[in-house]
């Protein structure tokens, strides 16, 4: 019989409606009792996924955040065990970039037991702060410098929690304030360095942010590439330009003629750069703030990143009428 493993970050559940959850669909698929391993303040899913992974586990499913699936993902990229996501929290960044189900925990069971696999691409950034000091880390989504992770600094912990991402709104407000810019030095896979200021940079593995806004069109978690952004805008004109231009790109006003003639179909602006490739090297002029993937880790002065392609394997949505029933 197959069996499979459970991290669980237990702030982000509701243990006894999952347990029972669990054990329904443990039934229905003809499964072995699910092996229960609970994120602490001091593993935050590392070790309980390598444990996992010991006992030769046929899936292992994400319980909690975003935090949470990048732990899990992290530990099992390469291992061929497949991730399966029972999406919590507020972002659920991977779940939506995926089109998986973000409230209905047997359905997200069904796939975890019973659904197909699928190889996707996780970035790897290696991380040097200004004492020289590296670390590498893997993420799923998104890897971000400048206002992007600003925002994450400055957003109210109680405040998302209770409303969720329009917590952000504040934090946008906070940081748009902020006049500093970074200035860095950038070169994308081994070709000539840049030397750019910009307020934000951001390196994708994934196209969508909450609230479906599409702000990497391009972005695709299988195609072995990077698509990255960076915004430049000059003044309160050049912001204006960014927003049109995204919530242009996520769909809404370009599926109507008159909005592509609006919004300048196909058109680059000065305040926003696309890039795509397979290694960014960047190297900043002071220690700035890097986020992977929604969390924070700390300042550094600068970072490698680079696609492992295909290299996790994540359950998706099967065949609806494979259950047994």
């Amino acid at each position: 019989m197959s069996i499979a493993a459970i991290v669980v970050n237990p702030v982000k559940v509701d243990e006894p409606a999952l347990r029972a959850a669990l054990a329904a669909a443990e039934e229905r698929w003809g499964w072995e009792p699910t092996l229960w391993l609970e994120t602490t303040p001091d593993d935050p899913g590392t070790g309980q996924t390598r444990q996992a992974v010991e006992r030769a586990v046929d899936v292992v499913i994400a319980a909690g955040g975003d935090g949470t699936v990048r732990t899990v993902a992290e530990a099992l990229r390469g291992t061929g065990t497949p991730l399966a996501l029972l999406p919590s929290g507020t972002g659920n960044l991977l779940a939506r970039n995926l089109g998986l189900t973000l409230d209905d925990v047997g359905h997200s069971l069904d796939s975890a037991f019973g659904g197909d696999d699928r190889p996707i691409d996780v970035g790897v950034a290696e991380l040097r702060d200004s004492d020289g000091t590296t670390t590498e880390h893997a993420y799923l989504v998104m890897a971000g410098f400048g206002i992007d992770a600003q925002m994450i600094a400055a957003t109210d912990d109680d405040l998302k929690a209770k409303a969720g991402w329009l917590a952000y709104v504040k934090a946008i407000g906070t940081v748009l304030r902020d006049k500093n810019e970074l200035r860095l030095r950038y070169r994308l896979d081994g070709g000539t360095v840049h030397s750019v200021r910009a307020h934000t940079v951001i390196v994708g593995n994934c196209g969508s942010l909450p609230a479906n806004i599409l702000l990497l069109p391009d972005a695709a978690v299988d195609d072995g590439q990077f698509d990255i952004v960076v915004l430049r805008p000059e003044g309160f004109f050049g912001w204006v330009q960014i927003v049109a231009k995204v919530f242009w790109e996520n769909g809404v006003l370009r599926r109507t003629s008159v909005g592509r003639r609006m919004m300048g179909s196909g058109r680059e602006i000065r305040a926003m750069n696309y890039l795509k490739g397979r290694e960014l090297v960047v190297r900043l002029s002071r220690p700035e703030s890097v986020d992977l993937d929604g969390d924070l880790f700390g300042e550094v002065i600068a970072m490698r990143t680079r696609v492992d392609p295909l290299s996790l394997v994540v359950k998706v949505p099967g065949d609806p009428g494979a259950a047994t029933r």
